[in-house]
């Protein structure tokens, strides 16, 4: 998505507080950190995914006279916020683990240093764009492992929570290792490969189901059939017949089920066409799919070489949020953290490397063993780096998710989560900045 009309992107409280910063003179560099606080027990790992967009969207930010006009009319920001929101372009730095790595709890996905009023602007937008990519790019490579090789094609548009949602799950699901989307602005914005059948509606529109195949096979000679809008076995031995009738003219690539025990009919299926000579036709599957449903299909030997996922994916069905924030963790070049139960934070900026014996959160100017997975993507408000292909970010994604442990990306709760320490700096920052604020807090003055 573009950045024009996003400024306006923000909790009120967000420009309330910017607005406050400015008026008390504090225009300090601070840092806030994006992270995920837990994971759910229904994922062994995150994939980070949206950064990109993120910054693209940071370059870009300008207030203009409708956004400074809506602000106005809320009568609470006097003409010199407003000025400063005129002249806006983000200055700041920003740190983020590249698309396509599995993350963990409380791993920051996004580091932004910036003058405080700028990194608070933010902070909406940030979790949004971030959260919502890397939260559907984790459901998706749950169903590409689940598909174990098979090609996955993006169904959810029409079910997603929002054209936006369907555009950006598009992108974070191919990230993940979808092959194509049905969605053809979703293909042309993001490059991603498209790829379709036909509806039951088509077949509808012809008294008789073989006039359909017919008509459609003569139109697009290497589809994929949708054989389940009467009686699947009757469309099943009608795509027989037109390959008999067109000979060499026949080029149709498999048929489509969605509908009803598809192991049972994927067999029948397949043993009709074995039958008849057509082992090359292709069986792909859709109709209420997620990973469960495709592994289950799977493990009883249901012959599909294809699936389409829509709505459970295009909505991470069963995991519809992720518990992020986007915290900060230093002012001034002072260390800050939250001490509230459940909801404590790390201070200071930090690095997360990685080890074949798992990942350290350290502070930034630490180097310890492993790669270090924050790399720097802007600085002075500018984008470091050309905005890293799509391909580069789904080949990454394919080579990490590889390289972790087969429990974790099993679909199944791993036994024993991934390690997550921190390093005895961080640790020792850690106590010193919560005993500075503790001190602080004394009383109730």
């Amino acid at each position: 998505m573009s950045a024009q009309g996003l400024e306006l992107f923000a909790d009120l409280y967000e420009f309330r507080m910017a607005h406050a910063y400015r008026a008390l003179g504090m225009e300090e560099e601070a840092v806030f950190s994006l992270f995920v606080r837990r994971l759910p027990p229904q994922r062994n790992f995150l994939l980070a995914c949206g950064a990109e967009d993120l910054v693209d969207t940071l370059e870009k930010l300008r207030f203009g006279p409708e956004s400074l006009a809506c602000l106005r009319d809320l009568g609470e920001f006097p003409e010199d916020f407003l000025a400063w929101l005129a002249r806006f372009r983000f200055s700041g730095a920003v740190h983020a683990i590249p698309e396509g790595t599995p993350v963990f709890a409380n791993e920051p996905l996004i580091e932004v240093v910036a003058p405080i009023a700028e990194a608070q602007l933010l902070e909406t937008l940030a979790m949004n764009m971030v959260g919502t990519q890397t939260l559907l790019a984790s459901k998706a490579a749950r169903v590409v492992a689940a598909a174990a090789g098979r090609p996955v094609v993006d169904f959810g548009s029409r079910r997603a929570q929002g054209i936006d949602a369907a555009l950006a799950g598009a992108r974070a699901f191919h990230v993940a290792g979808v092959a194509s989307t049905s969605n053809v602005l979703a293909g042309a914005r993001h490059g991603i490969p498209v790829a379709g059948t036909m509806a039951h509606s088509f077949v509808q529109a012809f008294e008789r189901e073989a006039d359909a195949f017919r008509a459609f096979a003569r139109q697009y000679p290497d589809t994929i059939l949708l054989v389940d809008t009467y009686d699947t076995m009757a469309g099943v031995h009608r795509v027989v017949a037109l390959a008999r009738e067109m000979g060499e003219g026949f080029r149709v690539r498999g048929i489509r089920l969605d509908s009803g025990d598809l192991a049972a009919l994927a067999g029948q299926a397949r043993g009709i066409l074995d039958a008849a000579g057509l082992q090359h036709l292709q069986i792909f599957a859709s109709g209420g799919l997620d990973e469960w449903r495709i592994a289950a299909l799977l493990a009883a030997g249901a012959p599909i070489d294809a699936f389409g996922v829509g709505t459970d994916m295009s909505v991470s069905a069963d995991l519809p949020a992720l518990d992020i924030a986007y915290k900060l963790t230093a002012y001034a070049g002072v260390g800050r953290m939250k001490l509230s139960e459940g909801k404590r934070t790390l201070p200071g900026r930090k690095q997360v490397f990685r080890t074949a014996e798992g990942d350290t959160v350290a502070l930034a100017a630490e180097r310890l063993p492993g790669e270090a997975l924050l790399r720097p993507v802007m600085a002075g408000g500018h984008r470091l780096a050309p905005r890293q292909p799509l391909a580069a970010a789904r080949q990454a994604a394919a080579t990490r998710i590889a390289a972790l442990p087969a429990a974790l990306r099993a679909l199944a709760p791993a036994g024993v989560p991934y390690p997550v320490a921190v390093s005895p700096a961080l640790a020792a920052e850690d106590g010193q900045v919560r005993a500075r604020i503790a001190a602080a807090n004394a009383g109730t003055a």
